[in-house]
């Protein structure tokens, strides 16, 4: 019940009334102009925030079956994207991270980072049987191989394709989790750049 309902209530004099609703016209003034004000400092907060720190997406596709999206077309996982994590290019084999697809601008995806600069990898149906990570670049692949476009189709990856790293699935709420990240052993590169630097002599 709002307080100009409870005044109704009571029995006051008119001069009373119309000093209560005199302040009240006040304070609606102060609160729509207060509001206002908040309103438009807090929009380009919001949008650096999207812009700098984190946003939500929908993973739509099977490539990174099963880590995301396991039930197929039934559901789509919603993950969060941190920009923050990614904003000095610094990323690490087995993160899940979204990029703009080199072959179309307007296109984001999601993948695994398999291979840093340095790293030799052994490809799966790319023209060359092994590449090395050129510097600057990432290898990334799909979790599903065989549906999955990625860097075993269009090579190393430029760093500055990197969109965000996804770090948590956010709905549906039974997904709710944490992604880690890990890398199969079996797509573990061949040499990584370490340990060409430190290799036997």
């Amino acid at each position: 019940m709002s307080h100009l309902q409870m005044l109704s209530r009571i029995p006051r004099p008119l001069r009373t009334l119309e000093r209560g609703m005199a302040q009240s016209q006040g304070w609606v003034t102060r609160y729509f102009k207060a509001f206002c004000k908040g309103f438009f400092v807090a929009v380009p907060v919001a949008v650096t925030f999207l812009d700098r720190v984190a946003c939500v997406a929908r993973v739509e596709g099977a490539s990174m079956q099963p880590s995301l999206n396991p039930g197929g077309s039934q559901s789509s996982d919603v993950v969060l994207l941190n920009h923050w994590k990614v904003r000095k290019f610094e990323v690490q084999r087995g993160d899940i991270v979204s990029l703009v697809s080199p072959k179309n601008p307007e296109q984001k995806i999601i993948k695994r980072v398999i291979a840093l600069e340095g790293d030799i990898v052994k490809t799966i149906g790319h023209k060359n049987r092994y590449v090395k990570v050129p510097r600057g670049h990432i290898w990334v692949e799909g979790d599903h191989h065989g549906h999955s476009f990625d860097s075993n189709s269009f090579g190393p990856v430029s760093l500055g394709l990197l969109h965000a790293h996804a770090t948590h699935i956010l709905w549906p709420p039974e997904r709710w989790q944490k992604l880690e990240s890990v890398l199969p052993p079996e797509r573990l590169p061949v040499q990584s750049e370490k340990e060409s630097l430190h290799g036997s002599p």
